[in-house]
């Protein structure tokens, strides 16, 4: 049902959901809360951390005028605790302005502490008088616009009173392992009686969306492999002379993927191969060979990179490593007349290999005979944009890569239309970065010792967390960059974070990477980045705050030179278990096992989130739930299509919730 439609929602409250992407009566109830109130669990704001969720009893003193700051329109408003006094902030929502007037309120939000002033993020709030009817468990959901918390509660509870939730699972399977209602676990996850319940809610949910996940990828790769077209006519003898242009000897993981790649471009069938190996395991060495496979063979090849800088590194390895064929560059920046030119050599054949960006999947580029793809950091690429560039040859063997570790119980499950090979080795040239956990007594001798270390011509990264709301992440990530131009005024800082336009984000990785800046301010957008060998310092605020993941791959940033390097874990909370969990990174540098660590202690929903998962799941982001729901569900799948149980239903689900996997066959 549309929204407009639903009784009781006017054409304002249907434009403000419009803004959320939410038209139908059915997005509406999909759209979960981020999190819950627990109304008995009231903070005081001299007890709160930096990062913190805190749910504040106050009083509202006043409220200053919509100001702005650069592009951003700022709405403050004083509020007191007994004796204490802080702020709210809000950022863009000039609309929250005039519904703030002085009295008694229940704020919600992150709370941020810079120079000793405490500040809440673009809080949620609600009238204390009004609060008193909240009982147990309230959801809280991510607004823009002018809605309210309350608005959407309302509106979710008309939503639940029309619409119903068949699931795809077949009913057979359903008695069998006496799975619930889909239709009772929507009602739940919105309003939950107890944190059991709720948690009952979400796992069911989970389950749901992972079976059509699983269903969609089984669908994709079927029970056989595309044949192949091509007849590679390289060697072994000329893949090993290749091998040794390199300076260092392929470790045992290197040579295994290597064989691997050159058994299924030798073989029957196209190869679609996911390749992953933790920071530094020498996954590029590996897709050079198979390229070089490809390029030697007389075909076409294209190495895809997420960002320019990135491309534009890949671009100087392949004209050093293949002198002897043709290399050709596109990307976003190029101009209007090397593209053109690009593009005709491209189709004349008169490249040998391509390296680009996402330029390179544009309908007007064309191959004469594209036979060999490499998709680089391959979660920055959907499997639509996988297809598409496959696409642009017939039968063309993939590679996909990608050094952010899926935990091995996993991946098999999320790369289902994939074949996986994993480097679990590092080449022995690679150094240890040493890590250590610094607490904020010890903060002055840490930036005493990196000032040393920058007068010695190394580079540092001081990265920010993650905010929830992108605004409040960009003036976090500002106010640290200024603080330390102030507290170190001697070095060159540079600002990096995800609201740059891309040329800006390229501009600068350029400009460090060049030695133009002695360090570099950054939310965690520098995950992905470039090789920037000086670069021997990462310092990281209120590590408690990421997965041990993240922060391994923030740590891989540095450490890619031949001088000693180092990682910084600044705590804000140190409490047993922050520092417990930390203590893990510290103790190892094998991604795999602190993704295997990650996913027992955070759980799949906040591992996997949507930066693994691209499109898929990301309806889910905001649940919680165990590593048992997505075996549950792949053993589901299996049993479904093995006893082929309303396969046909299955399917449809299935593509229609993941229309960019189409023209798939059911075999």
């Amino acid at each position: 049902m549309q929204l407009i439609q639903l009784k009781g929602l006017g054409e304002q409250r249907v434009k403000d959901f419009r803004k959320l992407n939410i038209n139908t009566t059915e997005e509406l109830v999909r759209y979960f809360p981020r999190t819950y109130l627990d109304m008995t669990n009231r903070m005081s704001i001299r007890e709160v951390l930096h990062g913190d969720m805190a749910l504040i009893a106050c009083t509202l003193v006043s409220v200053e005028p919509v100001r702005m700051k650069g592009k951003l329109r700022i709405v403050r408003a004083l509020l007191e605790q007994g004796y204490d006094s802080f702020t709210a902030i809000w950022f863009n929502q000039p609309y929250v302005a005039p519904k703030l007037k002085p009295g008694e309120y229940l704020f919600y939000g992150r709370v941020q502490n810079y120079y000793d002033r405490v500040s809440l993020i673009n809080p949620t709030f609600e009238r204390l008088d009004a609060s008193k009817k909240l009982k147990g468990l309230v959801p809280v959901y991510p607004l823009k616009s002018g809605l309210a918390q309350w608005m959407v509660r309302d509106a979710v509870k008309r939503a639940l009173a029309v619409e119903k939730f068949p699931s795809v699972i077949p009913a057979e399977l359903l008695a069998r392992y006496r799975i619930s209602s889909l239709d009772d676990a929507f009602r739940a996850i919105h309003v939950p009686e107890s944190a059991s319940e709720m948690q009952k809610a979400a796992e069911r949910i989970a389950l749901e969306e992972y079976f059509t996940l699983i269903s969609a990828f089984k669908l994709i790769k079927g029970d056989k492999g595309e044949a192949r077209l091509r007849r590679y006519t390289v060697s072994e003898r000329d893949v090993a002379n290749f091998e040794k242009r390199f300076p260092f000897a392929f470790t045992p993981g290197q040579q295994g993927a290597v064989r691997a790649i050159f058994d299924d471009l030798t073989g029957p069938v196209r190869m679609n191969r996911l390749l992953q190996g933790d920071v530094g395991s020498g996954k590029t060495a590996v897709a050079l060979t198979g390229i070089f496979m490809a390029a030697k063979s007389g075909f076409q090849a294209v190495y895809l990179s997420p960002t320019e800088v990135l491309a534009a590194q890949n671009f100087r390895l392949l004209e050093q490593y293949f002198p002897d064929f043709r290399v050709g560059y596109l990307a976003g920046a190029s101009t209007a007349a090397e593209k053109r030119k690009m593009k005709a050599a491209i189709q004349n054949g008169e490249i040998d290999i391509l390296c680009g960006t996402h330029a390179v999947l544009q309908g007007d580029v064309h191959f004469r005979d594209l036979a060999f793809c490499v998709c680089d950091e391959q979660h920055r690429f959907g499997v639509a944009q996988r297809n598409a560039l496959a696409e642009k040859g017939e039968a063309v063997d993939v590679l996909v890569m990608s050094a952010t570790p899926i935990p091995r119980t996993l991946s098999l499950i999320f790369y289902g239309d994939l074949d996986v090979t994993t480097i679990p080795d590092k080449p022995k040239e690679r150094q240890e970065v040493s890590t250590a956990i610094i607490p904020a007594r010890k903060y002055d001798d840490m930036f005493g010792w990196i000032r040393g270390e920058i007068k010695r011509g190394r580079q540092a990264y001081f990265v920010c967390p993650k905010i929830e709301d992108d605004e409040g992440e960009v003036t976090s990530v500002t106010e640290l960059y200024e603080k330390l131009r102030g507290m170190l005024p001697e070095i060159r800082f540079a600002l990096l974070h995800g609201k740059m336009k891309e040329k800006e984000k390229t501009d600068t990785m350029s400009a460090f990477k060049a030695k133009k800046y002695d360090a570099l301010v950054s939310t965690t957008v520098i995950e992905v980045g470039v090789d920037v060998p000086d670069a021997t310092v990462m310092v990281i605020y209120n590590a408690e705050r990421f997965g041990l993941s993240q922060l391994h791959q923030l740590r891989g940033r540095v450490g890619r030179g031949s001088v000693k390097s180092y990682c910084f874990l600044l705590v804000g909370s140190e409490s047993e278990t922050a520092l417990e969990r930390l203590s893990i990174l510290k103790s190892t540098s094998d991604g795999f096992k602190l993704a295997e660590k990650d996913l027992e202690l955070r759980g799949s929903g906040d591992f996997l989130g949507t930066r693994q998962s691209g499109k898929f799941l990301s309806e889910i982001k905001n649940l919680r739930y165990g590593t048992e729901v997505i075996f549950t569900a792949k053993k589901l799948v299996d049993e479904a299509f093995e006893r082929r149980l309303n396969l046909g239903a299955i399917k449809s689900a299935a593509m229609k919730k993941y229309e960019e996997l189409k023209d798939v066959v059911l075999n």
